[in-house]
């Protein structure tokens, strides 16, 4: 890993930024907002399918939007939109500590997920995969870091502040925090990458070792044209999977570990080698992306994930477990890369934050929906077994529908070397 990051050092302002933006997108995420699903249920005397309810409902609208909005850090100063999801991040959380009713909960999770989950982690992954040519696939993998770092760190300060402060009360300091603290910082970051990036225009040659864009895009497409090329919807399915299925597998991890046989303790437990192969995968599945191209890995990402439900499925005993979550693990850190490495190798800069918010809003819909899809399957009586048959059908067919786009020559690099 060490030698990948030669190179990256001109950049280390923007891939702080980017860091920390993927860090922030906490705010909106699941676990995070489930951490107060207790005390919301009982403030606003919520059953567990209305607090869901709303929370998807949300969740879907926030999908939505991410589409039409993600166009905005194409369009727009990036420093004015990047300031524009802090804040609306930040107003969500002030809603929710205000809320007055359930009906609130509503417009406050919209703001939370769309700005927090959604745009955060869109701002963060299309720029740095716009600006970063050279060796953006580990580029992509250190920003996406953020996500297990605020996994780690965020629950255990949230429990903490909820005890000492109330939930509404934690929802007013993080809220202050995300204005306070993390707009300026943000902020300054990208004047410091404008400066430095600035000298090295005035002091460089016209003619640059590093060409304007990746080797295997000889232009760059609209969204329309995009939407048009059969390739992108071979790509979707195998690149959504990981997430779509881990999460909905996550939401329901107490039926499943009970009709395993699993204790909570050995579930919770196990859920450190996920973390430990999560960010394994992270930083090794850069360099892989530099040196192949994000296509090639395409064809292989899933594998893991594949075994893994195999294990969750058919292999009796506790050492399932963290096998289990360990394989997704690998999986789901190597989905972050390719989500911000793939789409410029293909498609070129000029309209990445709109090509890359159509992803991420499919990814949204469909992580809001698979947790429900399961939830009926579980309810009508699918074992699991026959649920984890379902998933490895789904993946199965996903990798032999990407294999053309995978093995497609010339082989697509993310960065020229």
């Amino acid at each position: 890993m060490i030698p990948a990051l030669r190179g990256l050092g001109a950049h280390r302002y923007l891939l702080i930024f980017g860091f920390v933006m993927v860090f922030l997108s906490g705010h909106g995420q699941t676990f995070l907002i489930s951490l107060y699903g207790g005390e919301l249920r009982a403030t606003f005397d919520l059953s567990n399918a209305e607090f869901g309810g709303l929370y998807s409902f949300a969740t879907l609208m926030s999908g939505l939007l991410v589409i039409f909005l993600g166009r905005g850090v194409d369009r727009l100063r990036l420093d004015r939109f990047t300031a524009a999801v802090i804040l609306g991040a930040a107003l969500g959380g002030l809603l929710l500590a205000l809320t007055p009713a359930a009906w609130v909960l509503v417009p406050a999770f919209l703001l939370l997920r769309l700005c927090g989950q959604g745009l955060m982690t869109h701002v963060a992954q299309t720029t740095v995969g716009r600006r970063v040519q050279h060796r953006r696939g580990t580029a992509m993998s250190l920003v996406t870091l953020g996500f297990p770092v605020a996994e780690a760190i965020l629950p255990m300060s949230v429990v903490a502040l909820i005890a000492a402060l109330g939930w509404r009360g934690s929802w007013f300091l993080l809220a202050l925090l995300l204005v306070a603290v993390a707009l300026p910082l943000v902020l300054m970051l990208l004047r410091i990458e404008t400066r430095v990036a600035m000298r090295k225009a005035e002091s460089a040659p016209m003619t640059s070792e590093t060409p304007p864009g990746p080797a295997s895009v000889g232009r760059d497409w609209t969204r329309s044209e995009v939407l048009l090329d059969g390739r992108f919807y071979r790509i979707l399915p195998a690149l959504l999977g990981p997430p779509i299925l881990i999460t909905a597998l996550f939401f329901h991890q107490v039926p499943i570990a009970e009709a395993k046989g699993w204790s909570l303790t050995l579930v919770s437990a196990a859920f450190t080698a996920y973390a430990t192969t999560h960010v394994l995968s992270l930083l090794l599945s850069g360099p892989v992306v530099d040196r192949l191209g994000a296509r090639r890995l395409l064809a292989f990402y899933l594998l893991p994930l594949l075994l893994g439900i195999g294990v969750m499925g058919f292999v009796p005993g506790a050492l399932a477990a963290p096998l289990y979550l360990g394989l997704a693990g690998l999986s789901i850190g190597t989905a972050g890369t390719l989500m911000g490495a793939l789409w410029p190798e293909l498609y070129g800069l000029r309209h990445l934050g709109g090509i890359r918010a159509m992803a991420h809003g499919a990814m949204v819909l469909g992580t809001a929906a698979g947790p429900v899809l399961i939830g009926l399957l579980l309810d009508a009586g699918l074992t699991v077994q026959s649920l984890a048959w379902l998933m490895i059908a789904y993946l199965v067919a996903a990798i032999l529908l990407v294999r053309p786009v995978a093995f497609a020559s010339p082989p697509a690099r993310s960065a020229p070397r």
